[in-house]
């Protein structure tokens, strides 16, 4: 054998057995060539004889031929490679040594394990690189930075294919676990009834956008949903990212809407005994409860993802809150907006994936509703959407009829939740009650289990 590539030379990590026990296996039983293709591709192996081999694999299967060492040594052959890969004696000696061939798995996470620590290397000696020569802004490089991790993450994310035996076998409990309803992953319920009774709550790993037109109180209800969930029994950890108010505007929204005070008195300090004793009530509540706020302007998702990891580490999320997408920027270099929103988006769900709890990106809807007879928001009409609508799990719109018919008393207070888009369940609406004074969805009079206001006492 020829000396190893400079890889070796390097230092870099490397496991030329576990690369040869890898092709070897395949030439032994052709069959687990479509097993590894879907886990490593070429470039994952260090040696440039073995890429080359692989590939050559990779036509014969695409052509529906044979893989074995005749076959093989012929495709080779034809690309005037067979001397490069040491010959047929090379193809001969992969699986010297070779324990067993169900041990492939074992063989092609290593593979894959070292491909990925030198891939992290070269992309960080590329920056070290550009640091050093001092051509391009910090912030250039700090968005190549964030973009190299990103593909570095999501090139480690390639999984088998999994068939319903192994689904089910891998459930714990068995398949009478797997088809008992009582152990299915219920969802995070945001305390609205009919809204939790037609999605079955939020699930984690998904993405969900709650979109409205500007005053239509978008980020009163995302609160409104924080505030169930923080003060639940147990509580359950909520992250929220406000990319315009500040965090003591949100907490004060919060503790207002609880309390059942009026912001506007608040402000002007023109409270009642009542009032005052509801407020402290609710600062106590919210003080002790698991509710994180972040109201850095413009934050990108790099910065979210390293904070949303340090929170579920140490105490875990439940959801997170996102106010709102068309405000968040990206680092990397987009022709437009709307590409730049499409690609923030798509992180969002791969976020929800990796930290395993629901995300709720609020969003604007562009002026086409008020276009319309009725004013009532589409899919469509989602701002800058690139590709909102095909990553969201369910997008939900808040249309408050009383805000483009205010002379009409019979419409005040009526708000309705349109679940325009749902992957895993019906569209439909949800009617809800819009309390104006304290900036607070409820439930529509009707939904079991609504909880009357508290009397309001004058002292």
């Amino acid at each position: 054998m020829p000396s190893a590539d400079s890889t070796l030379d390097k230092g870099l990590p490397v496991n030329l057995d576990a690369e040869r026990f890898v092709l070897g296996a395949i030439l032994l039983d052709e069959s687990l060539f479509i097993q590894v293709s879907g886990l490593i591709e070429p470039d994952d192996f260090s040696l440039e004889k073995h890429r080359r081999i692989f590939r050559r694999m990779s036509e014969l299967q695409e052509r529906g031929e044979r893989i074995d060492r005749v076959t093989l040594a012929e495709e080779l052959m034809k690309q005037g490679q067979l001397e490069s890969v040491d010959g047929i004696t090379y193809l001969m000696s992969l699986d010297d040594g070779l324990p067993r061939t169900s041990n492939i798995d074992s063989y092609v996470r290593i593979v894959r394990e070292k491909s990925q620590l030198r891939r992290i290397i070269f992309a960080s000696q590329r920056l070290i690189d550009r640091c050093m020569i001092g051509d391009d802004a910090a912030d250039s490089i700090l968005a190549g930075a964030e973009e190299a991790l990103l593909k570095l993450s999501d090139a480690g994310s390639r999984s088998a294919l999994s068939t319903p035996r192994q689904i089910i076998e891998s459930y714990e409990g068995g398949i009478n676990a797997f088809l008992d309803p009582a152990n299915r992953i219920k969802g995070v319920g945001t305390g609205f009834i009919k809204f939790d009774e037609m999605t079955g709550g939020m699930r984690p790993g998904e993405l969900l956008i709650l979109a409205a037109r500007p005053a239509m109180g978008k980020t009163a209800m995302a609160l409104n949903i924080a505030q169930h969930l923080v003060l639940s029994d147990p509580p359950k950890p909520v992250a929220v990212f406000s990319l315009e108010m500040s965090g003591e505007s949100l907490l004060t929204r919060m503790i207002c809407a609880a309390a059942r005070v009026n912001q506007h008195k608040f402000r002007a300090g023109f409270l009642n005994e009542r009032e005052r004793r509801e407020l402290i009530r609710a600062a106590n509540q919210m003080a002790a409860a698991p509710l994180y706020i972040d109201d850095t302007a413009s934050i990108n998702l790099m910065d979210m993802h390293a904070k949303l990891r340090r929170l579920r580490a140490e105490r875990g999320v439940g959801l997170v809150i996102v106010d709102y997408l068309q405000l968040m920027t990206s680092r990397g270099r987009h022709e437009n907006r709307v590409q730049e929103v499409s690609a923030l988006s798509r992180g969002l769900k791969l976020l929800s994936k990796e930290i395993g709890a629901p995300i709720m990106a609020l969003s604007q809807l562009s002026r086409a509703p008020e276009m319309r007879d009725d004013k009532k928001p589409q899919l469509s009409d989602l701002r800058e959407s690139g590709s909102i609508e095909q990553d969201a799990d369910l997008v939900a719109f808040i249309f408050r009829p009383e805000v483009y018919q205010q002379n009409r008393a019979d419409l005040r207070g009526k708000a309705e939740l349109i679940i325009a888009k749902q992957r895993n369940g019906p569209t439909g609406v949800a009617e809800m009650i819009f309390i104006k004074d304290y900036t607070k969805f409820e439930n529509a009079a009707g939904d079991v289990g609504e909880e009357p206001p508290p009397a309001h006492d004058d002292e």
